[in-house]
């Protein structure tokens, strides 16, 4: 009898390509957090982020 489940192996990388989504999200997020504020302003964060964020 078989084990081999492809469909597990695609739950598994569907998976972590979402947490990889995430962790870059972060990553962004801290990168923008860490500018000026004059400039976040000028680039209109986090107003744009948090629109972006709402609709998902």
């Amino acid at each position: 009898m078989s084990t081999f489940r492809p469909g597990i192996f695609r739950a598994v990388r569907h998976y972590a390509g979402k947490i990889r989504t995430m962790q870059n999200e972060i990553r962004t997020e801290r990168l923008m957090n860490s500018l000026p504020a004059d400039l976040r302003k000028d680039i209109g964060w986090p107003d744009r982020f948090a629109d972006r964020r709402g609709r998902h």
